[in-house]
């Protein structure tokens, strides 16, 4: 029995979760389809989810296909839940890439395609809706091969479209040969010579399929259940099965995690090698925590069941790690390629409705940002305000239904705002000498600052000999360094820079009279950390830093009569066109518009456009902030080194200001 864990991607309101729900019926895992506008479906559990119709957390179902045990991933569709589909991509084997035959290619399609494509994850296409007024088969295959710039290969022909008797013909189109051809010799030949074999076809199918030269691409109705048959025997035939030695050293990651009935963690976990048992202890994540497995369940016939180990291969949801997060390894680490999609760049302060809650909504918020690593979570002391990161409007509702449902919570948000960025923009340094000139702390730290290439990140390197010093007291600067940068001389994160430590100095561990350590005249690593945040942001002041917005690339078609109107709006919330194209009766633009504005942007929109415009937008790079506007500015929740003397007071509890 081979595995294949699959995963259904597609766009917002393509049909992901009907489809999901016609495959488990189609092959008897259930009696009757569930509904999303009913709220009945089996992946959609969450009471948000079955309220709004839309997948917001991933699932895990499973099903036989012949000789193939299948585990089913439906994802979320909607922008803001990016970061769930990016942690699913990586545990998957093959993927369905549902498009609306309606509403065709847009842009999270685009997203989706070019990531898979990266990952070189076999996929195949399902333009679903053909029974939709419409609906269209052969334009949408051509917008596939050129906005996705994919080989698309038609595995059939649609007939009937846009009404309930639409059908779905399999068999080879004649341009599906086109395509396979250029990709094989062998069948080039044939072609020519005008004699392609059935068993050629289909083998050079399947290979270039696994080989991600090439997506079959199916259509039907998930209402209907029109070329559901043809697309699983597609997914049966073309798709690769899981493979990993379950001899082999344990290696897996944990793409989901959730809270059971008693509030504990269960992870849900792809193994890729070895065989992880019930009592077996595994190391997990970079903060290289270890566990003891309680429980084990594996995905079979339709639901999760009990076993006493899992392999390489499967899917499996495990109790007793309790410290594991998403996106944790498990046992080996496998190489990654970072974050698939871009980080969210937007922010907004969570408030409670009552005071009395601040501690619980943190404590709340802290839970989720587990589930979710790329909700990024900023506490405030001073304030006792907690911020979160997002993608987009729709997840504040989440985030409100989450907390509610399930913490009895009840919170407001503040306006969103989007999440800037610091680039040094000279070179600085600064050092300070072991209890010299104002410096209480018994370490000598020196530190420059230099900015690095956009998207380079942060580098931390030595211009000292390691030997000088304890190793524990470079580690302990290191990560000051780091952990001071999240907070520039604005307030935001400070990124594509090279800090390198110039000058070190410590003292011995010294007693009196042999009588012991003496901590008074002996260096510590708090010495360090204490000292490093001033040297780095004086440093930091030198070099001077330049506060950077995130942009988003924007593709707009619209009506070419609402131009007129479209640009005064456009230059008002500082939406720049590079390229303005007439197409017949229509206009597009492509351009960039700050990550603010896009949320106003698409508001206007409909109003502007008589509802017809055609709009995607992602997140493309951060660009200076115009020196005519104001910079902006985040408040700190550090101890503040660009205070000195309210820094010192803070850390050592007396304003220090001499030796």
């Amino acid at each position: 029995m081979h595995l294949l864990n699959l995963g259904i991607v597609a766009h917002v309101d393509a049909g992901k979760t009907s489809l999901t729900e016609r495959l488990l019926h189609s092959v008897g895992v259930i009696d009757e389809i569930g509904s999303v506008d009913a709220g009945s479906t089996r992946t959609d559990t969450l009471a948000l989810e079955r309220r709004r119709g839309i997948t917001i957390k991933s699932a895990v179902v499973s099903f036989p296909l012949d000789d193939v045990t299948v585990n089913l991933i439906d994802t979320p569709g909607h922008p803001d839940f990016i970061a769930e589909v990016e942690r699913v991509l990586g545990v998957l084997d093959g993927a369905v890439l549902v498009v609306s035959a309606v509403e065709g290619v847009q842009a999270q399609t685009r997203v989706l395609m070019r990531t898979l494509r990266r990952l070189r994850i076999p996929t195949l296409l399902f333009v679903n809706k053909i029974d939709r007024r419409g609906a269209a088969y052969e334009d949408v295959l051509r917008a596939a091969a050129e906005r996705l710039s994919a080989a698309v290969v038609p595995m059939g022909t649609a007939t009937a479209l846009g009404t309930p008797a639409a059908r779905f013909t399999p068999g080879p189109a004649p341009a599906a040969l086109d395509v396979l051809a250029d990709h094989d010799d062998d069948l080039l030949a044939a072609y020519v010579e005008g004699t392609v074999p059935d068993a050629l076809l289909h083998t050079a199918l399947a290979e270039q399929t696994r080989r991600c030269l090439v997506h079959p691409a199916y259509a039907g109705s998930a209402i209907t259940g029109a070329g559901v048959d043809a697309l699983t025997d597609g997914i049966r035939r073309l798709l690769p099965p899981a493979d990993g030695d379950p001899d082999g050293p344990v290696s897996g990651t944990v793409f989901k995690v959730e809270r059971g009935p008693a509030g504990e963690k269960v992870a849900y976990a792809r193994l890729f090698s070895g065989t992880l048992r019930t009592r077996d202890r595994i190391r997990f994540g970079a903060r290289g925590d270890e566990g003891r497995v309680t429980a084990v369940h594996v995905f079979e016939d339709g639901t999760d069941i009990r076993r006493d180990a899992v392999t390489a291969g499967r899917i499996a949801r495990l109790w007793g790690l309790t410290e594991v997060r998403t996106g944790d390894w498990l046992g080996v680490p496998r190489t990654t390629d970072g974050h698939l999609f871009a980080p969210p760049t937007l922010e907004t302060v969570v408030e409670p409705a009552r005071p009395a809650d601040r501690r619980a909504l943190h404590l709340a918020l802290t839970q989720l940002a587990e589930q979710d690593p790329l909700i990024g979570l900023r506490h405030d002391e001073v304030r006792q305000e907690t911020s979160v990161s997002l993608y987009g409007e729709v997840q504040k509702e989440v985030v409100q239904a989450t907390l509610a449902d399930e913490y009895g919570l009840d919170v407001t948000f503040r306006e969103t705002t989007p999440l800037c960025v610091e680039r040094p923009v000279g070179t600085g340094a600064a050092v300070e000498f072991n209890k010299k000139d104002g410096n209480p702390f018994l370490a000598t730290v020196g530190l420059r600052v230099e900015p690095a290439p956009d998207g380079a990140g942060n580098a931390f390197r030595l211009e000292v000999e390691l030997g000088s010093m304890p190793y524990a007291f470079f580690k302990a600067v290191e990560d000051t360094v780091r952990e001071t940068l999240t907070q520039g001389l604005h307030g935001w994160q400070v990124t594509d820079c090279t800090v390198t430590m110039t000058h070190s100095g410590y003292s011995p561990r010294q007693s009196h009279a042999h009588q012991g350590f003496d901590k008074s005249m002996s260096s510590t690593g708090a010495d360090f950390r204490g000292l490093t945040p001033l040297v780095l942001t004086e440093a930091l002041r030198r070099a001077g830093t330049r506060v950077h917005e995130p942009m988003h690339r924007f593709r707009l078609q619209a009506p070419a009569d609402t131009l007129g109107a479209l640009l005064p709006v456009l230059s008002a919330l500082r939406a720049v066109p590079r390229t303005t194209e007439t197409r017949g009766a229509h206009c597009l633009l492509d351009g960039v518009v700050p990550a603010a504005r896009v949320h106003a942007l698409e508001q206007r929109l409909p109003g502007l456009t008589r509802g017809e415009a055609e709009w995607e937008s992602a997140f493309d790079h951060y660009a200076p902030v115009e020196r005519s506007a104001p910079v902006p500015e985040r408040p700190r929740t550090d101890h503040n080194p660009l205070n000195r003397k309210e820094y010192l007071l803070k850390v050592t509890g007396r304003n220090r200001t001499e030796s």
